[in-house]
């Protein structure tokens, strides 16, 4: 299943066809303040400064760190999979004191260590649902006891997809990205900013094209908008339609979708005999890990011919492993438009197939 088209709202590319405005349109600056509204619900946020910035994930991780990080400032990291290892390069990039919490891949982190692993962190990142691994890290402990730093969470996989309260859980900043659980395609990155981080903000970022101090006056301006670049239009009215999708289904529905796909898909793994990777406690639903069968490991191809012939035969993309579990486990991903039940059943009776091995309820 993974992020492939049918993971796409038809609403969304319904909203990708339509005439294409103008940058500075009136028209579409109205877009942009009621994508913005949009996603401070689904983000669960009051916060103003709250947008898509023009860039996929990475530009949102990336635009975290250097509006807040400055030489020589400890930064504690949470560090279970490649997400994690991430921000650890793109913090010590800025010269921070990257003070790096570990746990194994496929293991949530304790939040007890996060918090103690400095006594005066600058700020303090982990990744709220790691898409290299599947598992969930526990934000509310660690935002309620985090002190004078500011709280980073990495949402790229988890906003829209499952429970999401950035003020009730006191994070800082957050960022997200589109083409997962919001059903819209790659492009830009959902971007949220505490009022108390705004008064924390580098004064000249290291990046010109992320400062968030120059892009939120344009963003935040009304009638006397600042230029600062040139939107991507296109994407910006698709996250608009794919967040009203959202709220029209209602986040909670949203929700639970995903998790009865997801618990629906883990069953049916199991029954086939496949070992999930995460803990049943800090397993996401909309994206599920699953060792590679042993016998695969030695079979000409390995466990590529089986993503090959899902593809080839099915239409059906399935991620690899990544990192430390390259090669050993596949990545599911149920997300979007795809966590639809016809779309688990689907996918079990093609795996079984081309396994040899038929799910009980597949």
């Amino acid at each position: 299943m993974g992020p492939g088209p049918s993971n796409i709202y038809p609403e969304v590319s319904e909203a990708l066809s339509r005439p294409l405005l103008g940058h500075l349109d009136p028209e579409f600056l109205e877009v942009l303040d009621e994508t913005c509204e949009r996603l401070r619900q689904v983000f669960g946020t009051s916060n103003a400064l709250t947008l898509p910035l023009s860039g996929t994930g990475s530009a949102g991780m990336e635009a975290a760190f250097v509006n807040f990080v400055r030489p020589g400032d400890p930064v504690v990291i949470g560090v279970n999979g490649m997400f994690g290892e991430r921000m650890c390069e793109v913090a010590s990039r800025l010269g921070a004191e990257v003070v790096r919490v570990e746990a194994p891949w496929g293991e949530p982190l304790d939040p007890a260590e996060v918090l103690s692993a400095h006594p005066n962190p600058r700020l303090i990142a982990l990744v709220h649902a790691e898409t290299s691994t599947g598992v969930r890290n526990d934000i509310l402990e660690i935002g309620a006891a985090k002190g004078d730093a500011l709280l980073v969470v990495d949402m790229v996989t988890s906003l829209g997809g499952m429970e999401v309260r950035v003020d009730d859980w006191e994070v800082d900043v957050a960022y997200s990205g589109t083409q997962k659980c919001l059903g819209v395609p790659p492009g830009l990155s959902p971007v949220t900013v505490s009022e108390r981080a705004r008064t924390r903000m580098v004064s000249r970022p290291t990046s010109w094209y992320l400062d968030l101090g120059l892009i939120s006056r344009y963003v935040e301006a009304g009638g006397g908008r600042t230029y600062h670049h040139t939107a991507p239009v296109t994407m910006v009215v698709a996250l608009q339609a794919g967040l009203g999708v959202i709220l029209e289904e209602g986040i909670a529905n949203v929700q639970k979708r995903h998790e009865y796909c997801g618990r629906m898909l883990q069953e049916g793994l199991e029954d086939m005999g496949l070992e999930l990777v995460a803990p049943p406690t800090h397993r996401l639903a909309q994206l599920t890990t699953a060792y590679v069968p042993e016998d695969l490991l030695e079979f000409p191809g390995g466990e590529a011919s089986v993503r090959r012939e899902l593809l080839e035969r099915f239409g059906i993309e399935i991620g690899a492993g990544v990192g430390s579990m390259a090669g050993r486990v596949w990545r599911i991903g149920c997300m979007g438009h795809t966590a639809r039940e016809r779309n688990v059943v689907t996918l079990l009776g093609a795996l079984g197939s081309v396994l040899g091995r038929r799910s009980h309820r597949g």
